[in-house]
């Protein structure tokens, strides 16, 4: 087999293949001896087809077999003598492929960039240090009751903090507009989930009242149509709730769980659990400063067909979080708004998968099981979960590289360099 290989530009290879006749037309003759002992032809008795015949019948068709898989398997087998890293499947041309000549195709595709790593020992990084308060534990405590707040109607006017279920029209000029109408639609007052100018219009009306209220939306609105304008809503207001929050005691307690103990116990586990979510959110921080130094120490050129695939990816995961399933018939979002996020996501995989490679990091099995089994817990049959996703290939791909993520994480935090920055529980946990 005769291998040349030249680069195209980039990160593209061409390489052209010389396989000699022997390779093929060996493989070619033993097959189709098996064809004329297996073969039923008409006036054949099973097994006596001659090879002539067989050759006439079948000669073609074993041919372009063979040829599928000789090239397939020189491939492979000249990629490796040429000790390169193929990315994605190649694009492959057949020069030459006449019966008693030597094979002869060329296989253009993309090569996995050479990353010499800097940056990557003594990183400088800044881990927030943060001590549980008593007055921390106490608004996790009011959190959680307010979690298991019900509500009651009242007749009276509404104020802040009462819930308000309402009809609305609106109108723009006097005319509706799209979105401009609700039934039935439940709000709460100063949760800011509805425009300011809309709220305050509601606070103060008592179930049964009727009002126009003028709402002014913002420049920057959502909705283009309407941004900037004001629209008039006739209001009906059909009840008001006030909020009732559960006493502090045994009963309370129990309903997490908690069978002794009480309220103390409880605020035990809620300070247990948050001294958790600390820790992972401290680790989160310090993982966001790693990706971002590697990013900035080290430029990767990187092979488009694997920018293409993330996009591609990000682009089909959009449409599952919004509840929909993606076929070959599914319409996509546009792919440019994706195109930052997946350049810098390939980048920051090629640099985590070298220094994986530059430091011998063994993918930790008994890691990965218990990643997994965390998985699994909160499902009604976590063994189940767990053979599904052992038996789905795809599925545990994602959680493999997951797993060795975090084993380079805990590689690079051993060498960091790492200054602590006292900060409140409540600032830290802040969302970003």
């Amino acid at each position: 087999m005769t291998v040349s290989v030249e680069s195209t530009g980039g990160l593209e290879r061409r390489m052209r293949v010389e396989v000699p006749a022997e390779r093929i037309d060996t493989e070619v003759e033993k097959r189709l001896r098996q064809v004329a002992r297996s073969a039923k032809l008409k006036g054949f008795r099973p097994g006596k087809v001659p090879m002539k015949v067989a050759r006439q019948r079948f000669g073609d068709d074993v041919r372009n077999e063979v040829v599928s898989e000789v090239v397939q398997q020189s491939w492979f087998e000249a990629v490796s003598e040429q000790k390169l890293r193929p990315v994605g499947g190649p694009r492959i041309e057949t020069e030459q492929n006449a019966a008693g000549s030597d094979l002869a195709f060329t296989a253009t595709f993309e090569v996995l960039p050479e990353i010499e790593l800097t940056g990557h020992e003594g990183l400088k990084l800044e881990r927030p240090v943060a001590e549980i308060e008593a007055s921390d534990v106490d608004a996790m405590m009011e959190k959680i009751r307010k979690q298991r707040s019900h509500w009651h109607a009242v007749e009276r006017p509404a104020g802040d903090g009462d819930k308000v279920t309402v009809d609305f029209e609106g109108t723009i000029d006097g005319e509706p507009f799209e979105g401009g109408r609700g039934k039935d639609v439940a709000i709460e007052l100063g949760g800011g989930r509805m425009l300011e100018d809309f709220e305050k219009g509601i606070s103060g009306m008592a179930p049964g009242d009727e009002k126009t209220i003028t709402v002014k939306f913002p420049e920057d609105y959502g909705a283009e149509e309407v941004a900037g304008k004001s629209a008039e809503f006739a209001v009906t207001v059909k009840r008001v709730e006030e909020e009732h929050l559960p006493e502090m005691d045994e009963e309370f307690a129990r309903s997490f769980g908690v069978e002794e103990g009480g309220i103390e116990k409880l605020r035990a586990e809620v300070e247990e659990n948050m001294g958790r979510e600390m820790a992972d959110r401290v680790r989160e921080i310090l993982k966001k400063q790693i990706f971002e130094g590697l990013l900035e120490a080290n430029e990767v050129e990187l092979p488009g067909v694997l920018v293409e695939q993330e996009i591609q990816a990000m682009r089909e995961d959009m449409i599952r979080r919004m509840g929909g399933e993606v076929t070959p018939d599914t319409e996509l979002p546009p792919r440019e708004p994706f195109e930052d996020h997946a350049r810098r996501r390939v980048s920051l995989g090629l640099i985590i998968g070298e220094l994986r490679r530059s430091a011998d990091i063994q993918l930790d099995q008994d890691r990965l099981r218990q990643r997994l089994e965390q998985l699994a817990v909160g499902y009604p049959n976590p063994e189940e979960i767990i053979r599904a996703y052992m038996g789905n290939r795809d599925l545990m791909g994602q959680l493999e590289t997951s797993v060795i993520e975090e084993q380079v994480v805990d590689w690079l935090l051993e060498r960091a360099k790492i200054k602590d920055k006292p900060i409140s529980f409540e600032e830290l946990m802040k969302p970003e």
